[in-house]
């Protein structure tokens, strides 16, 4: 994976890269040339090739031939926190909650758990958004969730396969991608470091809290 400067990107350039983390973000894979030039209405997919070709010139994407769809978020955008140009105004108005760290056995919306209560554009999302969630550590790198992110989650119990979910297993809280068996769930990470959660839902207690439907870059 590329680790190089990030170069600065144009207005267009920020929209598409931000598209890319969008549909990792809620299929689990980087768009088709195809399904970028028809979101952003080009007449053919050539346009789209020239725009990533682009975003990898400047370190924000790596492309490589030979695989399923074939663009992968750089390291160095990872570890950046540059990707917040358009992140809406964050304030003490009345809005959604940020809910940060989660005591173990204690429920995720409790008022001791909400850092602030923030304005947010709910257009910039997949599905209406009950609350965010801010996310601590890098398990979901892969399809651009990062530390520090805001994840907007709509209420839930019950999920699809292969969504992003919020999950309780016994008294810890994660986000992985939701896959039910028979009788178990695993829960899996979107970096190569971590093995998938195994959660036996005959001996261990286990509830969905949420689905994630949006993100905002929120940086450092």
């Amino acid at each position: 994976m590329k680790d190089t400067e990030l170069l600065p990107l144009t207005k267009r350039q920020q929209q598409i890269f931000d598209f890319i983390l969008d549909c990792m973000v809620a299929n689990g894979a980087p768009p088709t040339r195809v399904e970028i030039a028809d979101n952003f209405g080009f007449r053919s997919p050539n346009a789209a090739e020239d725009h990533l070709k682009a975003l990898d010139k400047k370190g924000h994407i790596e492309l490589r031939s030979g695989t399923s769809r074939g663009i992968f978020i750089s390291e160095s955008a990872r570890l950046s926190s540059m990707f917040d140009n358009d992140m809406p105004e964050l304030g003490n108005s009345n809005g959604m909650a940020v809910i940060g760290d989660v005591a173990a056995g204690a429920p995720i919306f409790a008022s001791q758990h909400i850092q602030k209560m923030v304005s947010v554009d709910q257009s910039l999302f997949s599905q209406k958004a009950d609350f965010l969630l801010k996310v601590r550590g890098d398990s979901m790198i892969n399809i651009g969730i990062f530390e520090h992110d805001l994840l907007a989650i709509r209420k839930a119990n019950t999920a699809r396969d292969n969504e992003i979910v919020v999950a309780r297993i016994d008294d810890e809280v994660t986000v992985k991608r939701y896959r039910r068996h028979a009788a178990s769930v695993s829960l899996i990470a979107e970096n190569d470091n971590y093995a998938p959660i195994e959660v036996d839902l005959q001996t261990q207690s286990f509830a969905i809290e949420g689905i994630v439907v949006g993100l905002i870059r929120q940086g450092l």
